[in-house]
């Protein structure tokens, strides 16, 4: 009895040391979901490279799960690809296009707006949020800071018609590990990040905008516009500890080098 007892005891141990990933993820899609050029980058690297215009990257991220699909961000509005010069910025803010629709992205690969079973968004500016109500009826997380930041002249920055779950903190998105919604604010009140455990990739942590570009990562800049360069800092710090205690790699949503050299959809990380 007691040799089964300790028989039985070893498989459990065993089972609790393999790694989160095997638990239900096995696909993840990088989706091009809008090309921007910023008329100066020190908007985002305060007093380096003054009036030099930034090309950026806006990623969304498409994760397969035994439970579901689940929906990482979604970009500038789909409306932007059927603009033939594209979508002008104001008050140094980026001009976008959009080459390809997110929904046309998720068609290609099968994929109804409806089968998205749960999404997130980093935080709501409106490369991030052009494309949440193209899935009114998926359970959105977000932040609860985030959800409460009063928008411009104090409208709401969701619908309050769509299914909602405000967080204050991590998340376990699927009760496993293999997603997991971490809070990084200082971008935005309630900005949060996403680790992502794969199978054979090993762990992704998707910066959302806690980062913008490598170069700010690696000398910790802060841009002049985030609601608290105290934040900021910390949550970059939290996240360089995520990375060491994951041995996972740092994917930077609006870094175009970084996403020129990934494969986008329908290739796949696993």
């Amino acid at each position: 009895m007691r040799l089964a007892f300790l028989a039985a005891a070893a498989c459990v141990a065993a089972l609790n040391v393999l790694p989160a990933a095997a638990a239900g993820v096995d696909k993840l899609y990088i989706l091009d979901c809008g090309q921007g050029v910023g008329p100066d980058q020190a908007r985002w690297s305060p007093g380096v490279n003054v009036g030099v215009p930034l090309p950026i990257s806006d990623n969304c991220y498409l994760i397969h799960h035994s439970q579901g699909w689940f929906l990482w961000d979604t970009g500038v509005s789909d409306s932007i690809a059927a603009m033939p010069d594209g979508q002008k910025g104001t008050n140094g803010s980026p001009d976008w296009k959009r080459p390809k629709t997110l929904i046309s992205q998720l068609e290609q690969l099968g994929v109804k707006p409806s089968d998205i079973k749960a999404m997130a968004v980093s935080h709501t500016h409106p490369d991030h949020i052009g494309n949440v109500e193209l899935f009114p009826q998926t359970m959105l997380y977000v932040q609860k800071a985030e959800y409460d930041w009063p928008g411009a002249n104090g409208a709401p920055r969701f619908n309050a018609n769509h299914p909602v779950t405000k967080l204050e903190g991590d998340h376990d998105v699927f009760g496993d590990g293999s997603v997991t919604l971490l809070s990084t604010p200082g971008h935005t009140p309630g900005h949060q990040s996403l680790l992502v455990r794969l199978p054979k990739t090993g762990a992704v942590l998707l910066s959302g905008d806690a980062v913008h570009f490598k170069d700010n990562w690696d000398n910790r800049r802060v841009p002049a516009g985030n609601t608290s360069k105290e934040q900021t800092l910390a949550s970059m710090d939290r996240i360089a500890g995520v990375l060491q205690k994951e041995h996972a790699q740092l994917w930077i949503n609006h870094d175009k080098v970084q996403s020129d050299a990934q494969k986008k959809s329908p290739e796949f990380y696993e």
